[in-house]
This record gives structure tokens, sequence and C-alpha cells, in this order.
């Protein structure tokens, strides 16, 4: 792998297997009575966020603390970027404590890549997120969910997923999520297919590794997994579509539409979900719904990206086996 995680296209698909496989090993730790292991004591990880999130920092936080490294939350609120400081200073700042790996989320499409490629800090640097661009460890915690959902957990062990069809709903347009899953997915072998209204897809789509559909009900039938978006409002300064109910009408997953999936298909939804707008509440509920597993595995993914970038690429658990019998 890379120094750094800044886009999903950094990955090969070597390098997107080993990181699947390694959160499946990590996974395994959350199955211990103490669910830690010792290969990034000493190391520390600074949380930089400029943007609100729970789910993600917290998610995180949880991956560093597991992997024994020390973490350092930092928020924009409060701190003195809400002030007027810079990225620059800021990174200045976390070089001069000594952070081994930044993750940073920031509004700012590029964010990441310039603190990276800046020359301010010899910290590793993940992207968890900037702007309307990518959001690459969202992207594998899907990838790794769809693997033990759709090939198996021991069966997966190695794989991609060529072949399974996935389908990505809703507000294409400003969803980073979408953009590093198309990437990932691609890498993975997988057939993605985006489902927008015009308003909703981003311009230069054609260039994208993926189909693109105006039909939600014409390609459910033929979707091994269903990933629905939430529709941002907050990165909108227009009306993009007539009404919550029109949208709802056409992009909207309900039980009806749910029936037309195959048998074995699943819901995704990277969160916050909006019941009644993209998602109801029937299926948001229902067994064929990761959401809730989503969350789950995103810890040991993080988990897997951080030993990967910071502790090595041999095999997590036997390495830290060696080390606790020493």
């Amino acid at each position: 792998m890379k120094r750094h995680l800044i886009s999903a296209a950094d990955l090969t698909r070597d390098d997107a297997v080993l990181v699947l496989d390694t959160a499946e090993e990590m996974a395994r730790v959350a199955d211990r009575p103490i669910k830690k292991l010792p290969t990034l004591r000493g190391r520390t990880i600074v949380n930089l966020f400029f943007e609100d999130s729970t789910r993600t920092r917290i998610s995180f936080e949880a991956a560093a603390k597991r992997l024994s490294a020390d973490v350092i939350n930092f928020s924009a609120k409060g701190s003195s970027v809400s002030k007027g400081e810079s990225l620059k200073d800021t990174a200045l700042t976390l070089e001069a404590m000594g952070a081994d790996a930044v993750v940073i989320r920031h509004p700012a499409s590029g964010a990441p890549y310039r603190l990276a490629n800046s020359g301010w800090i010899d910290s590793t640097v993940v992207n968890a997120g900037d702007g309307t661009h990518e959001h690459p460890t969202q992207a594998l915690l899907d990838a790794f969910t769809l693997r033990r959902r759709l090939v198996g957990r021991d069966a997966g062990m190695g794989k991609g997923l060529d072949g399974r069809r996935v389908t990505i709903v809703g507000d294409v347009l400003h969803s980073r999520v979408a953009r590093s899953n198309v990437l990932l997915l691609h890498t993975l072998g997988a057939e993605v297919t985006l489902v927008a209204p015009p308003t909703l897809v981003p311009v230069g789509v054609e260039s994208w590794p993926c189909e693109v559909s105006y039909d939600l009900d014409a390609v459910l039938p033929k979707s091994d997994a269903v990933m629905m978006l939430r529709v941002q409002r907050e990165r909108m300064n227009a009306a993009f579509f007539p009404t919550e109910r029109e949208y709802s009408r056409r992009y909207g997953l309900n039980g009806h539409r749910m029936a037309k999936m195959p048998g074995e298909a699943i819901v995704m939804h990277p969160g916050p979900m909006v019941r009644g707008m993209e998602i109801t509440a029937e299926v948001a509920d229902s067994d064929r719904c990761t959401a809730v597993e989503q969350v789950a595995n995103g810890v040991s993914a993080r988990m897997a990206v951080l030993y990967l970038l910071l502790g090595g690429s041999e095999p997590a658990i036997s390495t830290t086996r060696t080390e606790e019998n020493n």
C-alpha cells in the first residue's frame, strides 16, 4: 500500500483485498473478551475533523484504541481554527506534537491531498471525507460488508467481488461515498449502476467505471445489493427535484420495491438515514438492511487501514500473537 490513503483509486486490487482480509482478522478481535491488540502501541493518531461527524470519528477512535494507539481528537469548533488558523498552521502544530497519522475530515475537496503532499508534516494521512470528493474508508467498510454477505466470511478470504451487481441510488452529485464506492467496487470486479434523478448525476459521470440509469424499478431485479444515499440538502443551493414526496415515489426504497430484488440481495446505507425519504422504516428495520452491520464493520475496516499504513504488511493476528507470547 501507499503511505497515505486519500482516494479509493490509491488502492490496487491486491491492496484492497489485503485490507479486506486484514479487516476479517480484526473482526475476530471483537469476539475476544479483551478487544485490544498491541500492534500500534506508542503511536499517536490524530482525528482532525473540520466537519461534524459521529460514526466516522468514533469509528476511527475505536479502531485506533483497539490497536493500542494514543488518540488525540481535534475538533475545529472551539479550536484555533474557529479563530482563523489555517490548515498549514494546524498541521505544523500536529507535527510538533509528534503525530504518526492524521485522520482528516474537511469540507473542502482536496484538503487531505494538500495535507499529504504539502511537506508540512511527515505523518501518514487518511482521508475521512473531503467535501463532495471521496470517503475511501467508507467504501472499504461497504466492500467488506458486501463480501461477508454475498461471498461469505471464510469463503471470501483472498477474493474480490467479481461479477456482483451493486446499485447505488440517490444523491450521487453530492456524495463522496458514491464516488469512492464506484472506484473501489470496480477495482474489486463488481458491476456498479448509479440510479438518480438527472439533476443529481455529476457532470462527467460517463468517465466513471459504471452504468447510469434513471429507472430504479428496472434495475432492482438485477441487483445483488442496493445502496441508498441520503439527499444532502446542506450541500444544495437550488431545487434539484420537485418535492420530497415525488423524490420518494421515484427513487425511494419501500417494501414493494424491495420485494422485486433477488432473494439474497441486501440493502445498504452509509447513514444517517432519513426514514420516509430515501428509505422506509419497513426496509430500514428489515433483516436485509445492513446499516447497523456497516457501522460495526467500519471499526474492523479502519483498524485494518491503520494497521497496514502504520504497522506493516504481515497478517495482523499472527504478528500480535507472537508479540503477546514474548
